[in-house]
């Protein structure tokens, strides 16, 4: 608890003392911050565009959707959602929970259709990603109504205050969109949290907090774009074997482009060069 409570503080306006409180005690937030309808109008267009240009890809499974074009990833995506990952009033309240040097490294669009939208096990983000030390915040903000019945974001409050990751076995299943599940009897699955969001809506969420998903077997989508930010304080560890296909579907973390939104790389080795466009 007190390496998560020496980096946040209320700033007004933003993340409320009791906001902070929530993240802190619970390891999840739901702050009071909505899209303006025309912005999540928007946003909904350019996801129908890129699940047309990217045909041959399961919609949850849309990575790096905030690079224009196709990725090294294999995805078609657009720097409209790159815009969003830079919003300020988005960034400001990252940085009241991971310091004020944000560096953006990822943002991928869990998209599930209504009726085969498929499950995410109780995983924790940490066991995917090539982050040193790690830490990073989650904005998952709802493109959709996100609700029980159509598949929405679950956790277990409180699993992330131990700051360690509990053993993951990996399961070859088709029905999933990751492929590694937090071990029998690591968690108390009872005290599970449905973290219900309406269209515009958005949570935020520690990089150890265990959560997951159930399928969609509703007739209504649940889209959403999960953001990720990193302090710079860390650093984004590209060695060949963090990327391939071992989460269920291609990474390529060692060109992943990073952004320096706010302050300074504090490690000094973070590279905001590789993997961006080139312009002679």
């Amino acid at each position: 608890m007190t390496e998560i409570a020496d980096t946040i503080r209320p700033l007004a306006n933003l993340l409320s003392g009791d906001e902070l409180q929530a993240y802190a005690q619970d390891g999840i937030v739901v702050p009071d911050y909505r899209l303006a309808p025309e912005r999540l109008a928007a946003l909904r267009e350019t996801l129908d565009r890129l699940l047309r240009d990217n045909p041959g890809i399961r919609p949850e499974r849309l990575v790096s959707a905030h690079i224009e074009g196709r990725n090294a990833e294999g995805v078609r995506g657009s720097a409209e959602f790159l815009a969003l990952a830079q919003d300020k009033g988005i960034v400001d309240r990252v940085a009241q929970l991971i310091g004020d040097d944000v560096i953006l490294w990822g943002c991928q669009i869990f998209c599930k259709p209504g009726g085969d939208g498929l499950a995410v096990p109780w995983h924790q983000d940490g066991q995917y990603w090539p982050i040193l030390p790690l830490a990073t915040c989650t904005v998952w903000i709802a493109l959709d109504d996100s609700t029980t019945d159509n598949g929405c974001l679950r956790v277990i409050p409180g699993s992330h205050r131990q700051r360690k990751l509990h053993p993951h076995r990996r399961e070859a299943r088709d029905d999933l969109v990751l492929n590694q599940r937090v071990l029998e009897g690591c968690i108390d699955e009872g005290s599970e949290m449905a973290i219900e969001l309406q269209a515009g809506q958005m949570s935020m969420h520690d990089v150890y907090v265990v959560h997951g998903s159930h399928a969609n077997r509703s007739p209504r989508r649940r889209a959403g774009v999960a953001i990720r930010y990193m302090p710079g304080t860390s650093l984004f560890d590209r060695s060949p074997q963090h990327s391939g296909a071992s989460n269920g579907y291609l990474v390529d973390f060692s060109s992943r482009p990073l952004w320096l939104l706010r302050g300074r790389d504090r490690t000094g080795r973070n590279n905001f060069q590789l993997g961006h466009p080139t312009h002679s």
